[in-house]
């Protein structure tokens, strides 16, 4: 079943790691005019879209807001490390640039938003479906590698998180005979899918919410959200959004994913996520208390696997980078991110 289609879960770990440089200057990327998305996302003022070749010849859509150097907060402006950030399933590179690239480039921070191949403006690979766990981190990895100078904290949604999951375990990978995946400096998990996969939580949902169950089934794995405004508030966000809101949103998910972001057997059989001894970074696991997805054990697996507290936001859904109350998981991070400069 593929009722995890965009679930959540965030960690925070209690290990830290030295900054790292890396030397390579960053790679100039074209600018593509064709738009793939039959609702194009309009850029907010400051964004730019750019375009990222991976090794395979094909183009990764980047929304880039660097940080406003006459930021609110002048003493935390000067931050020597990026923001990252990855979407999950029926989502693309837009979702951050709504409400959290704004929030943080205001706070300081350079931020990249990725779509994946086969989501948002990004090209589509030859395939069926987008890629694998394996593949889509080694996206993130190329990217960060090629264009940001030093680590990075990598934040991600849903099945992003599931996918920052796997480039953590990884960092330092001594059976690799090169480091493909740079180092980072934190990561985020928000609202994400918990190492182990989905199949916990659509049990536990057949069991204790069977009515829920087939809601969050029929919205996700048959793509019931796409026609049904009541059904997409209920699966992404709160009760008080506005129908005009949601409506929009649905529209820029219905043309977010051209294709499936995973096989979801071939996914299931590469689980659970392996686990990382001396986790080299911090890791803040961050969950909403309205999530319609993720439940409060599959938050609690996640902070689990590493060591740490999770922290629940309350008063937001599944969505929480554009909910009704977006700002409340954002400040929650930035107090966060503040934290790593101590």
């Amino acid at each position: 079943m593929a009722m995890a289609m965009t679930m959540g879960v965030c960690v925070s770990s209690i290990f830290k790691f030295s900054s790292y440089n890396y030397n390579n200057k960053p790679v100039t990327v074209a600018v593509h005019k064709n738009e793939k998305m039959g609702v194009p996302y309009n850029l907010k003022e400051g964004q730019s879209r750019i375009f990222h070749k991976l090794p395979s010849g094909l183009n990764m859509e980047v929304i880039v807001q660097k940080k406003n150097k006459e930021s609110r907060n002048d003493v935390e402006n000067e931050k020597h490390y990026s923001l990252v950030f990855v979407h999950g399933s029926y989502h693309a590179a837009w979702c951050w640039a709504e409400q959290w690239l704004p929030f943080f480039s205001e706070s300081g921070y350079d931020c990249y938003a990725l779509s994946f191949l086969g989501q948002g403006e990004s090209d589509e690979p030859e395939d069926t479906v987008a890629g694998t766990l394996q593949t889509h981190a080694r996206d993130v990895a190329d990217f960060i590698h090629r264009n940001i100078r030093s680590p990075p904290v990598l934040l991600g949604h849903s099945f992003g998180g599931l996918i920052i999951q796997y480039y953590i375990s990884n960092l330092g990978n001594n059976k690799l005979k090169e480091n493909l995946y740079p180092e980072l400096r934190g990561a985020v998990l928000v609202c994400s899918v918990p190492p182990s996969g989905n199949s916990g939580l659509v049990w536990r949902y057949l069991i204790s919410k069977p009515i829920a169950a087939f809601k969050v089934t029929y919205s996700l794995a048959a793509k019931g959200f796409q026609s049904s405004l009541s059904l997409c508030r209920e699966t992404f966000f709160s009760g008080t959004m506005e129908d005009h809101v949601v409506k929009r949103y649905q529209e820029l998910m219905k043309e977010s994913s051209r294709m499936p972001l995973f096989d979801l057997r071939k996914l299931n059989a590469s689980l659970p996520v392996p686990s990382v001894p001396n986790l080299p970074l911090e890791v803040l696991v961050l969950g909403a208390n309205n999530d319609f997805i993720v439940d409060a054990e599959g938050l609690k697996e996640t902070a689990e696997f590493y060591g740490v507290s999770p922290v629940c936001v309350e008063g937001v859904a599944h969505d929480m980078m554009l909910d009704t109350s977006w700002d409340k998981g954002a400040e929650v991070i930035l107090s966060w991110l503040n934290g790593l400069h101590k």
